[in-house]
């Protein structure tokens, strides 16, 4: 099962639902049995076509920087199996375990990492890595690794404003918009918060790039309620934000989870809760999220299934 079921209430409803992390909570997860797949999947994405996968605006070496040099001690200490950091006066010393790598490097020179650091950090976590500039209205992204988006792109993000960038949204703007920048505004450093962001797909593959959407758009077609739970994926981003201290730099990282819907909602109240959850999204946020061809195949398989072992229970 996922790590997450992110359904409180029996209704949808657009909330930020953000809370700060607990002190036991690591802020990068190592989700070890897909750990090895998923960072040689991002190492070939970032091969084949680097740009699409990582860009940085001029000026944003510090941000990138400091970020390595705040999770990289974080990652030591909450995943000491995993990883290990050595610190000899200007000289780092990183061990991956998972990966079996080393890396030697003096933060702060730009020749002693093989990448730029954010997209060399990207490498070493499961996690999609984003930078907004805290210290600038409307706190733009800056720079990002994004290897499994949810049918977005750099391109089309890139120095855009928190609000704008959400503006495909429907109803964010108006609904959650002065308080995702309020809270973006007020963060802390070593204060990160998080939430779970949800969809539900047709397909398990993480890379939703909308230049993939041909490749798999023939999975909306044959979804019946017999085989919905099987043939539908619950898709789930486990979010953070972090405040550098020093740069004013927010850190968004974004942890993906998928699996088929049957084996998310075993237990028959979770069942019945996704249900009411899904009869009661808005259709402008249906059709947004992709939920529309397979909404009531989904539905049907959901509340036909809940029935007997409602009864049984």
């Amino acid at each position: 099962m996922l790590p997450y079921f992110p359904f409180e209430q029996d209704s949808y409803a657009m909330t930020l639902g953000v809370r700060a992390l607990r002190p036991d909570e690591p802020l990068i997860e190592v989700d070890e049995a897909h750990y090895p797949g998923e960072l040689a999947l991002k190492a070939s994405m970032l091969a084949a076509n680097p740009r699409a996968r990582f860009q940085a605006a001029p000026g944003t070496e510090p941000h990138q920087w400091e970020t390595v040099t705040v999770l990289l001690p974080l990652m030591a200490r909450q995943h000491p199996r995993h990883f290990s950091l050595e610190v000899e006066g200007e000289r780092w010393h990183w061990r991956n375990h998972l990966l079996g790598t080393e890396t030697l490097f003096t933060p702060g020179r730009p020749d002693s990492l093989p990448h730029a650091p954010l997209d060399w950090l990207g490498r070493q976590v499961q996690e999609d890595l984003l930078l907004m500039d805290g210290t600038r209205e409307g706190l733009p992204m800056v720079a990002g690794q994004l290897c499994f988006p949810s049918v977005w792109c750099l391109d089309d993000k890139m120095g855009r404003s928190l609000l704008d960038i959400h503006a495909p949204v429907p109803g964010f703007g108006s609904k959650l918009g002065a308080s995702t920048t309020r809270l973006m505004e007020g963060l802390k450093p070593g204060r990160p918060v998080t939430r779970c962001n949800w969809a539900i797909t047709v397909t398990d593959r993480l890379d939703l790039e909308p230049w993939s959407v041909s490749e798999w758009r023939h999975l909306f077609e044959g979804i019946t309620p017999g085989n919905a739970g099987e043939r539908c994926f619950l898709r789930l981003e486990r979010q953070t934000l972090s405040l550098m201290p020093r740069t004013g730099a927010i850190l968004f990282t974004i942890h993906t989870y998928r699996a088929p819907v049957a084996t998310e909602v075993v237990d028959p109240a979770r069942r019945r809760r996704l249900a009411h959850v899904l009869r009661t999204v808005p259709p402008d946020t249906s059709t947004y999220k992709r939920l529309t061809p397979f909404l009531e195949p989904l539905l049907a398989w959901l509340e036909a299934e809940a029935v007997p072992q409602a009864a049984n229970s």
